[in-house]
């Protein structure tokens, strides 16, 4: 069992940045890839980055790559989405997921969820 709580969101003029953080419970959180999603309203969830149980491996939406980043801290169990360059087509919640599965890109992939936080860009 894996408890995800996120925080950093806020209100950000366009080129701004942001940094999320997902806070996660429980010893096993090293053994899972963690994923960024985001979710605008009327809009389907989608992929933003992801990153592998150890950190070693990165992968990220054509939307978001160049511009955002995803590291990790397992000593720490949390996990960071650097967010540089942010535009108003950005703006959506935010959630962190955690997944067992290689390389998830999918939300049906992930298993435990945060509840999220906001993101706004003004333009």
């Amino acid at each position: 069992q894996v408890q995800l709580v996120e925080s950093g969101g806020g209100l950000v003029q366009t080129g701004g940045s942001l940094r999320l953080s997902c806070a996660a419970s429980g010893r096993t959180f090293s053994t899972y890839g963690m994923g960024w999603f985001r979710q605008a309203p009327g809009k389907e969830r989608e992929f933003v980055a992801g990153i592998s149980a150890i950190g070693r491996s990165t992968f990220y939406a054509d939307s978001v790559k160049g511009r955002f980043t995803v590291t990790r801290d397992n000593a720490k169990n949390t996990v960071n989405l650097q967010m540089n360059s942010l535009k108003p087509e950005d703006t959506a919640g935010y959630y962190c997921a955690a997944s067992t599965r290689l390389r998830a890109i999918r939300p049906y992939e992930y298993s435990y969820w945060g509840q999220g936080t906001q993101v706004t860009v003004s333009s």
